[in-house]
């Protein structure tokens, strides 16, 4: 007569694992469908566990959707200010994938998460130390620009802002229906950094008309 054998169970992972993996669910979730569609169910499923699993790492839904906000804009941060190259050759980067739809994702999530934030303290501060991170990271890239010579500005913190400005601007239509290609719209955001860091006109994005 065989011997009967029993499943494995399957390795409980550990506390920070789970967690890990839950958020990086969360925030897949909130890229590609927005930070409403984040419940614990949704999670849930998508992991093959139950929800009561999700609810004992985030016992309140609003918890989740504000790390799972912060989760998503930290990884595409990291796309967004690459540290290769010298500092116009980012700043090019940068504004090439702001401006070419690489980052269409990243410019829906925010405006996303500010209209929800009117109705979440939770994520309203999230929001707040996610724009400080990116002004910080910002501002270092633009000193850097000005300590090698390829920038000019007496205010690196202004110049910033007035960058941010431009990319918030333009990122306002980016769940429009119609493809805009008026240059004065598509160029906007290297008009501005060109004209806050004293670089020649055109020299961020050479390839666009």
């Amino acid at each position: 007569m065989e011997r009967m054998t029993s499943p494995t169970p399957r390795a409980r992972k550990r506390p920070e694992e789970r967690r890990a993996e839950i958020l990086q669910e969360a925030s897949r979730i909130a890229l590609d469908d927005g930070l409403e569609r984040i419940t614990l169910r949704a999670v849930a499923d998508r992991l093959a566990v139950r929800p009561g699993l999700i609810s004992h790492y985030f016992p309140a839904a609003e918890d989740l959707v504000a790390a799972a906000f912060a989760r998503a804009v930290t990884g595409e941060r990291e796309r967004l200010f690459s540290t290769a190259g010298g500092p116009t050759e980012r700043l090019a980067r940068l504004v090439r994938r702001v401006t070419t739809g690489e980052a269409d994702d990243l410019a829906r999530l925010w405006l996303n998460a500010r209209h929800l934030g009117r109705f979440s303290a939770v994520l309203a501060g999230v929001l707040a130390e996610q724009e400080a991170v990116d002004r910080e990271r910002m501002q270092a890239l633009i000193e850097a620009g000005v300590a090698a010579g390829e920038f000019r500005t007496g205010d690196p913190f202004a110049a910033c802002v007035r960058i941010f400005v431009a990319i918030d601007g333009f990122s306002v239509y980016v769940n429009a229906s119609d493809t805009f290609e008026e240059p004065a719209y598509t160029r906007f955001v290297s008009d501005v950094c060109e004209w806050t860091l004293g670089l020649p006109p055109g020299s961020l994005l050479r390839d666009r008309a």
